[in-house]
């Protein structure tokens, strides 16, 4: 009887159950003998006193009869620690999937954030294009081997600035290095050729 109440009660602990259903699946009958109290018998099968009581519906502990079957719960600390242990456990997956959970709105909002600073990014990034084509456009129609005799290629630069090389890479860097030394942005470049015809 004892085997088959360990064997219930690690079938009940590794499954999750509850430990009240394994506590009352690992009651023990005892006949009472001769000498027997009953805090004798709640020590040799390893339960309480009071839980002697509750199981027979004694109403005096300090009085049995030699013969009397009584029912034990042999398992009584053994189910109290299982129930502490799983209480444990369940506060630790609590904790666990709090932390879980942090972590995870905390990458949410990072990647949030780092999804804003790419938008803005990209739409400074589109604006300045925009600007660039737009000037581009304007003065040479966007050909990088236009001139007028003083002013040369796409951005209608002087040939000065150039330094004799009319390529197209130098026509770009050079135009960049102008804009945003005089003017901060291409936008800003663009603001002063609608205010002005030029820039």
């Amino acid at each position: 009887m004892k085997k088959i109440n360990k064997f219930a009660l690690s079938f009940a602990v590794a499954a999750g159950f509850t430990v009240a259903t394994a506590a009352v699946a690992s009651a023990d009958t005892v006949t009472v003998k001769s000498g027997d109290t009953l805090s004798q018998i709640a020590q040799n099968y390893n339960t309480t006193v009071d839980s002697i009581q509750k199981l027979n519906n004694l109403t005096n502990i300090n009085l049995i009869y030699v013969g009397q079957k009584l029912q034990v719960n042999t398992n009584n600390t053994q189910t109290t620690t299982v129930a502490t242990q799983a209480t444990a456990n369940t506060s630790q997956a609590t904790v666990q999937t709090a932390n879980t959970t942090t972590v995870a709105s905390a990458n949410t909002s990072t990647n949030t954030n780092t999804t804003a600073a790419s938008t803005v990014t990209t739409t400074a990034s589109t604006t300045e294009a925009a600007a660039r084509e737009w000037i581009a456009a304007r003065e040479s129609g966007g050909s990088y081997t236009i001139t007028n005799g003083t002013y040369v290629g796409k951005y209608q630069l002087a040939g000065s600035y150039l330094n004799g090389d009319y390529s197209a890479a130098n026509q770009e860097k050079v135009a960049n290095n102008y804009v945003l030394s005089r003017y901060g942005s291409w936008a800003n470049a663009k603001a002063h050729w609608l205010s002005t015809g030029w820039y």
